[in-house]
């Protein structure tokens, strides 16, 4: 995973109790990671779609998707490659009020998310529900840059960062699991930070 400007180490001195495990506090900078080149996407041209296991396959435009009720996130991300940042905010709006109007089918159990550039990473539909994620595109009452996954990106705050898919434009429902870019090339299926699931194999 390439690395650019911010990856600065310095010693784990976070608040006590929000610190996963093997993790360090970044402090004031923000690493950008990325996989794959920064794409250039105009807002007047982006969409976000929901589709597979749902009864109302929905499409939102930036105009459509910013007539919906906002929400927003305030708290700490932890990334695999062991930085962790406290007290960031996001804004956009939830996952929960996307699939509201999607209508997830009954046997739908999995979100596979698809950036625009083809990524995708997998998740257990039951940790992108009930005010767990959501799709934002401010960061700290600023649009979203693009090196951090603007002009949209998915935001799940709970699970390693890899999950939190940049430039997002699909979240497909599926009843089985379908691991995405890093989770077929040894990551964790989940990556729960608390458990220090990084790799394939980690409980």
């Amino acid at each position: 995973m390439p690395v650019t400007r911010g990856f600065f180490r310095r010693r784990p001195d976070g608040p006590e109790g929000r610190l996963p495990p093997d993790q360090y506090d970044v402090g004031g900078g923000w690493p950008v990671l990325t996989a794959e080149a920064t794409p250039g996407i105009r807002l007047e041209s982006w969409t976000l779609r929901i589709d597979g296991l749902v009864d109302q396959p929905t499409t939102w435009t930036w105009d459509t998707i910013q007539q919906l009720p906002k929400s927003a996130f305030h708290g700490d991300i932890h990334c695999v490659t062991t930085w962790s940042k406290f007290d960031v905010s996001f804004a956009g709006v939830s996952v929960d009020s996307l699939l509201s109007a999607a209508e997830p089918q009954e046997e739908a159990r999995f979100v596979i998310a698809h950036s625009e550039t083809g990524y995708t990473t997998n998740l257990p539909l039951a940790d992108v529900t009930d005010g767990r994620a959501w799709v934002v595109w401010e960061y700290d009452g600023r649009p979203l840059t693009p090196e951090h996954g603007g002009p949209v990106r998915l935001l799940v705050p709970h699970l390693y960062f890899w999950k939190s898919a940049k430039w997002i434009s699909r979240l497909e429902l599926t009843a089985e699991d379908r691991p995405g870019f890093w989770e077929r090339n040894g990551y964790h299926d989940r990556g729960d930070p608390w458990r220090e699931q990084r790799y394939e194999g980690d409980q």
